[in-house]
């Protein structure tokens, strides 16, 4: 069985007091979810905002794949089934 999709994405990176904020929006078609994140500069270290950037984005879509691996799960529990224990994917705290 052959299947394509296509899911949107918008990242939105503030800054601000050398404080870096992201939020990523993932639209599926069906489902929507938002993923945050954050980064702060030591008040130490040079203020380069592209490695703030980076950060918050890293951790905003790490908050992304999280909810996305939760919904996954929810729904092979609806569908009947549920992870293989010992799967690399699928971790005590999922």
């Amino acid at each position: 069985m052959s299947h394509t999709t296509e899911w949107k994405t918008h990242l939105y990176l503030f800054e601000e007091d050398r404080t870096t904020k992201a939020r990523v929006e993932l639209d599926t078609g069906t489902t929507k979810l938002t993923g945050h994140g954050t980064a702060r500069c030591n008040p130490a270290d040079a203020d380069v905002p592209e490695i703030g950037d980076e950060l918050a984005a890293a951790r905003a879509m790490q908050d992304l794949g999280a909810q996305l691996k939760r919904l996954a799960f929810s729904d092979m529990g609806d569908a009947g089934t549920r992870p293989r224990a010992g799967a690399p994917w699928a971790t005590p705290s999922d």
